[in-house]
């Protein structure tokens, strides 16, 4: 089976975001960058199924140049190839986003590679708008399945299990189909250093693509507002002890 997985380039979990001087940007001067915990688990699920039904996988990213890192990153993993559809530029929402890669495996699809599987991640780490999967799914004409926990291939049909109130939600859908998996679907390999050397010396598919025309107008971002946290000097030395010891039993820790 040939498996398309789609990743997106995000500042790394738990860095210190700031914005542009206009407020219309993340401030990415200082941050490092990764694929969001859920695209992780999406690649490692894509390597996953073709090691145990063969066929090829395929890792695509919208992004800058930079992105290739990422790409890169999915190949040391076991990814066979990989494709950049290199943008720029403010006006890549989640529409214009599904757009362009529903684009790109349409045109894979007349040049003889026909996906069997597409894999997301249920929601990207920094903008967390479940859109891309969905719309992707929507304008291929394809089911889609959200939220999944895990997945089974039987013959030409997609088994994707979710967590639902009270147990689990199981889906059966034909092939080829979208899945978007969620974090703890399976455990991500670490790249080895033979994977990290074959990944540097791969080949990416790179496609320039044209900055849409927005289909809605950012005012600016802001920040959430951080949570006021408060501190309680207990005391110092022995006095400190037996205070911090009263307040233990009294919430609880501790037996009266």
């Amino acid at each position: 089976m040939d498996v398309l997985v789609c990743v997106k380039r995000v500042p790394v979990t738990g860095g210190r975001i700031a914005l542009t001087e206009d407020e219309q940007d993340i401030d990415t001067r200082y941050l490092g960058f990764t694929v969001s915990p859920h695209e992780e688990c999406a690649v490692e699920e894509a390597v996953r199924l073709v090691e145990s039904h063969g066929g090829s996988s395929t890792v695509l990213t919208l992004g800058p140049a930079a992105a290739e890192e990422q790409l890169r990153d999915a190949m040391a993993m076991g990814v066979n190839r990989a494709v950049l559809l290199e943008a720029e530029g403010p006006g890549w929402d989640g529409g214009a986003t599904a757009a362009a890669i529903a684009r790109v495996i349409g045109d894979h699809r007349d040049a003889g590679v026909a996906y069997d599987l597409l894999l997301f991640g249920n929601e990207s780490a920094d903008a967390g708008g479940y859109q891309v999967g969905i719309r992707v799914a929507h304008l291929l004409d394809l089911p889609c399945v959200t939220g999944v926990k895990h997945i089974e291939i039987q013959d030409a049909t997609a088994v994707a299990r979710r967590e639902g109130p009270g147990g689990f939600e199981i889906y059966e859908v034909p092939l080829p189909a979208v899945i978007a998996v969620k974090e703890g679907i399976n455990l991500p390999r670490y790249p080895s250093i033979p994977g990290r050397l074959r990944a540097k010396k791969a080949a990416v598919e790179r496609l320039v693509m044209d900055t849409p025309q927005p289909a809605l107008e950012m005012v600016r971002m802001r920040l959430p507002q951080g949570r006021d946290k408060q501190v309680q000097i207990l005391g110092d030395g022995d006095a400190g002890v037996e205070r911090a010891v009263d307040v233990l039993r009294q919430i609880g820790v501790m037996p009266s």
